[in-house]
């Protein structure tokens, strides 16, 4: 089978996703838009100079509608002759459309491929699309449906995690994050820029300094909604009975931040780089998917890597690196705990309990992140993976070339 290659990543800075953020005068087209003139300019993409551009997004209503891959196409300064689509797998959305780009790479269906993905989280708020899994009554009483925060405390609970160990987990996150960014080490992060070319950001603004006394200091985020109506903690115990309640540990401090954010990925096979004159960074050596427990919700990460190791002919001790999704801290918490992995190899630049989570975004931008990072410790392979909601995990593992 061919081999898929990355050749270049690019990522934009994440910002607040609130009205009050700096990258809220960016709409995501135009957002998406500059990272794809990012990677066109740097690796001189003249003409229909790739298959198609596959473009994670998750709230899919309004600014983000209608093909949102496609307006952003015609929105740059790429060939009209590109084509565009936008996948939606919630969280993990940007790592599906570099799977998906892989993946047709490897099957001989084109050459090359940019992946990636964006969120505009400060004007498309999350849940805006109203979709079934929440509203519609049969499927939420079917799947047991409790909202992430929730999930995430379950996870805490039933695998025996502390409000100080989630705490403690998010100052760590903090430190690194504030480490990589004062040691220029996010190589892929470009400038987002007005029509002017003026500098409107060039560094991730959500990065802040914090104590275990700090976040002492804030109450648990999903304990009304979960102890008082709609009261789900009633719905989760019904799905696990031996629990005798549910711990709320998480809040804000310890959960990933709403943010703003596109990235953006070339993947292509080898003629494709040669015949371009640009050289691979990484091979994309498997990947995978699966849907998991839709109330626990967000333990995907743990059956995706299993599945992603498999499908490599690898065991966990031979990954160097590992990018676990910091949706909430329980999450990575399970992951660590569960393969015994270990901290000093995960996230070790921080992820998105310190900068943030843009939905459609992240998958791609954990790639970037990891990429970059191999690079810089001369390491070989690593792993990004993410929880998913309503119960799914994907994974990938490149290796440096």
């Amino acid at each position: 089978m061919t081999e898929a290659y990355i050749y270049d990543t690019v990522r934009t800075p994440r910002g607040k996703g609130k009205p009050d953020g700096t990258l809220h005068e960016v709409p995501a087209v135009r957002l998406s838009a500059l990272a794809l003139n990012e990677l066109k300019t740097r690796n001189n993409l003249e003409g229909h100079a790739v298959e198609d551009v596959i473009w994670g997004n998750v709230t899919q209503v309004a600014s983000q509608g209608a093909c949102l891959a496609r307006s952003a196409v015609l929105y740059s300064e790429l060939d009209e002759r590109i084509p565009g689509v936008s996948v939606n797998r919630f969280c993990a959305s940007g790592l599906e459309a570099v799977n998906m780009a892989a993946n047709q790479v490897k099957g001989g269906a084109g050459d090359a491929y940019i992946a990636g993905g964006v969120e505009s989280m400060s004007r498309v708020p999350m849940g805006m699309d109203g979709g079934a899994i929440a509203a519609d009554p049969f499927l939420a009483m079917k799947a047991y449906f409790v909202p992430q925060g929730i999930s995430s405390d379950i996870i805490a609970t039933e695998y025996g995690f502390s409000r100080d160990d989630c705490d403690a987990y998010a100052v760590e996150s903090q430190k690194r994050a504030a480490a990589a960014r004062a040691d220029g080490r996010f190589k892929s992060v470009m400038t987002v820029r007005d029509q002017n070319g003026l500098t409107i950001m060039d560094q991730d603004e959500m990065i802040r300094e914090t104590t275990m006394q700090t976040l002492g200091g804030l109450n648990p985020s999903f304990k009304a909604m979960g102890e008082v109506m709609p009261g789900f903690d009633a719905v989760a115990l019904l799905k696990y009975p031996h629990l005798e309640r549910i711990n709320h540990v998480h809040h804000a401090g310890n959960s990933s931040g709403i943010a703003d954010g596109a990235a953006a990925i070339l993947i292509g096979n080898k003629e494709y780089g040669e015949r371009m004159g640009l050289k691979p960074r990484a091979r994309i050596k498997a990947t995978a998917k699966i849907g998991t427990d839709p109330t626990i919700m967000l333990t995907g990460p743990v059956p995706a890597t299993e599945r992603v190791l498999q499908a490599a002919g690898m065991q966990i001790g031979d990954l160097d690196l590992f990018e676990v999704n910091e949706a909430f801290a329980s999450v990575v918490l399970r992951f660590l705990q569960y393969f015994d992995a270990d901290h000093d190899k995960t996230n070790v630049n921080g992820g998105a309990i310190a900068m943030g989570h843009p939905l459609g975004a992240t998958g791609a931008v954990i790639i970037s992140a990891l990429l970059d990072e191999l690079e810089r410790s001369d390491k070989e392979t690593g792993l990004a993976t993410l929880c998913i909601g309503s119960g799914m995990g994907a994974a990938t593992i490149i290796e440096r070339v």
